[in-house]
């Protein structure tokens, strides 16, 4: 069975004159690192939303491990694009704050905040604040609070966009660490062709107007993935490829 389905899924806002999403028939299997690239406004970011049960569906179904997106909503996480940490809140706090929410003692805590800033290197600034920290280390502290409830499933809504090119390809590699380590199925929303390939084992392409799935490319690159792979005929070729079918999506 698919860790995530998406059966006949569509979408529309109160109000609106057409759907964002329409038909949108989509099989995750566990493990998997899929990313969903496309147009703005083709519905990507509404997607992942209705997969982590913060939307719902206007049309079709969405499961995730057997059950519906809100009640599957322990075994998932979600990354939003802005790191969202609570200024007031020390890196150690805003890693421990799902648990401190779900009643957790404080020495679960303070080992599982210590083993997951230390998972993610960032153990020597468990005492700072958000202020204090450079952009790649604000997404790392969201990641690692992400991490707190030993998700099945990692939602990511485009986390690296803001950072600058080396900061992104750093953290692309950090988070494939991770993955092999966790082992997690992950569905990452993106606008970098590079870093869709980079990251995923299949990357879709999502076509506008409503948005629907025009391509599933298998990515035939092996893992690990390192900053070799960037520099491989293989990678650019698989680039070049998915960068012409995202064109060839944008005429359609």
């Amino acid at each position: 069975m698919p860790e995530v389905q998406f059966r006949g899924v569509g979408k529309r806002f109160a109000g609106g004159a057409a759907p964002v999403l329409d038909g949108i028939d989509l099989s995750i299997a566990q493990g998997e690192f899929v990313s969903i690239i496309g147009p703005s406004g083709c519905g990507k970011s509404t997607l992942l939303k209705m997969a982590a049960g913060l939307s719902v569906c206007s049309a079709g179904e969405i499961v995730v491990n057997g059950l519906t997106p809100q009640d599957a909503r322990e075994s998932v996480s979600f990354v939003f694009q802005d790191a969202t940490l609570l200024p007031w809140r020390t890196v150690e706090k805003n890693v421990g704050l799902a648990l401190e929410l779900e009643g957790r003692s404080r020495e679960e805590i303070a080992q599982t905040t210590g083993r997951l800033l230390e998972l993610v290197g960032l153990s020597r600034v468990a005492g700072h604040y958000p202020r204090q920290l450079s952009g790649g280390m604000k997404m790392r502290v969201s990641i690692a609070r992400a991490l707190a409830t030993k998700p099945r499933i990692l939602l990511m809504d485009e986390p690296f966009a803001a950072l600058d090119e080396m900061t992104r390809d750093r953290m692309n590699e950090e988070l494939l660490r991770l993955r092999a380590e966790q082992n997690w199925t992950v569905l990452f929303v993106t606008h970098s062709v590079a870093e869709a390939v980079f990251l995923s084992s299949r990357v879709i392409v999502l076509a506008p107007h409503p948005g629907r799935v025009a391509q599933d490319i298998v990515v035939d690159l092996p893992y690990p993935r390192t900053a070799e792979v960037r520099e491989s005929e293989a990678f650019d070729e698989t680039v070049n490829h998915t960068s012409k079918l995202l064109r060839e999506t944008y005429r359609v």
